[in-house]
């Protein structure tokens, strides 16, 4: 093993976005930083975030209202947000030449909408404030006295620090190298892990019929969760199908309480195409569709009700005697059913996908065990946690990138 002759000031161990503020932080407020990068390259995760757009933030600028959205770590929060805010997010991307927009549902992207153009940004910042870079060098060991870490060993070489920052990724998209190593490292200095579950994940659903329109979105629809036929929740918004089940952000958001009850028992869905509706508005609106079209098929009357592939799946599922039936020979049974599917499309739910698909995943240090105020651990005193090594659940929705602003912000001026 050799030893690096450079003593650095603080070793920030992770690439992604997380580390990278941290260490170009650090290196701005005139430390000597060394960041280590496993990957090639750094940032591999934010290149592909948000479908390749990068939802930066979310445009909350009450904190309160902003950390209402982290569940149980909202408490813990508070001293590290009043540090760095969502409008000093704002303020750092339009000083590091990246104007911000805001679109729907307050999501925040690069006015580019590129998120290589955030990578860019980011790998820029930890260049300009003299970080020292070492790419494709996975961390092998780290080495401890007592409650103070002493070194990190590589492959081939052992680099000593005052402080250290872990900021390596948790478990989801491990093609872009989370694997969890940040975990055991830290398991090993003392510190308490969660396990992690693919929170924000799309949803496997087995219909045979999902397939056949997979790539079909539904805008302002309403689903309903049920568990062994009892109600567990519902939601509204966009519903996307996919050719293993349901994704768009309705569905990643709604993955965790649908984990929930996949543990209780069996789980189905509902979907309600005419939310706004009542049955009875809409079967006079059936009927006056049905008048106008007496002598058409009844797959080619959907149409004009329903997006074509939609359409077709509801006109299969109607089981009419006659596939060819006209709306002139519908039965009044027949058109009770229909009117059914329209509102409790019904959908049977067989899982989640794995981490390899998920947004994002929980799991990680507890909070009670880091000083907020600072990211500072409570173990090891010279030891920085923060980003996706955190045991924070949130929303998809820019709020795990905020998250990585802010974590990696605090520490590297607190280091």
């Amino acid at each position: 093993m050799k030893y690096n002759s450079e003593y650095y000031d603080v070793i920030v161990i992770g690439g992604g976005p997380a580390g990278m503020m941290a260490a170009g932080t650090a290196g701005k407020n005139g430390k000597k930083v060394l960041l280590i990068e496993k990957n090639t390259d750094l940032g591999e995760k934010l290149k592909i975030t948000g479908g390749g757009r990068c939802n930066i933030t979310n445009y909350e600028l009450d904190n309160r209202k902003l950390l209402s959205n982290y569940g149980e770590s909202e408490k813990f929060l508070y001293s590290t947000f009043s540090q760095f805010s969502v409008k000093d997010t704002f303020t750092f991307f339009e000083k590091n030449k990246l104007p911000l927009v805001t679109q729907s549902r307050n999501r925040v992207f690069p006015k580019t909408e590129k998120a290589y153009d955030v990578y860019l940004c980011m790998k820029n910042f930890v260049k300009k404030n003299n970080v020292k870079v070492i790419h494709g060098s996975p961390i092998y060991k780290i080495n401890n006295r007592g409650n103070e870490i002493t070194s990190i060993d590589t492959k081939d070489i052992r680099y000593s620090a005052k402080k250290y920052i872990i900021a390596v990724g948790g478990l989801s998209a491990p093609e872009t190298g989370s694997t969890g190593d940040g975990f055991k490292w830290v398991e090993k200095l003392g510190h308490t892990v969660h396990k992690s579950n693919p929170d924000i994940v799309p949803i496997r659903a087995d219909d045979y019929w999902i397939k056949k329109i997979s790539g079909t979105t539904l805008s302002f629809m309403k689903i309903t969760f049920f568990c062994n036929e009892k109600k567990g929740f519902s939601e509204k918004g966009k519903i996307l199908f996919t050719h293993f089940g349901l994704s768009a952000p309705l569905i990643l958001n709604s993955a965790k309480k649908v984990r929930k009850l996949l543990d209780k028992g069996r789980v189905t869905a509902e979907i309600d195409l005419f939310p706004d509706t009542n049955l009875g508005s809409l079967d006079k609106r059936l009927l006056k569709l049905f008048n106008n079209s007496k002598n058409k098929n009844i797959k080619n009357a959907l149409y004009g009700l329903l997006p074509k592939k939609i359409a077709e799946v509801i006109h299969d599922l109607i089981k009419l005697d006659n596939k060819n039936k006209k709306v002139n020979s519908i039965t009044i049974e027949e058109r009770k059913n229909l009117l059914n599917l329209l509102k409790h499309l019904p959908i049977n739910i067989s899982g989640l996908m794995g981490m390899d698909r998920a947004v994002i995943a929980d799991g990680g240090v507890p909070l009670s065990e880091i000083n907020t105020k600072t990211m500072q651990s409570k173990i090891i005193k010279n030891l920085y946690i923060i980003g996706d090594m955190l045991h924070v659940n949130r929303p998809s929705g820019g709020y795990s990138l905020q998250l990585c602003w802010t974590t990696g912000y605090v520490s590297g001026k607190n280091v």
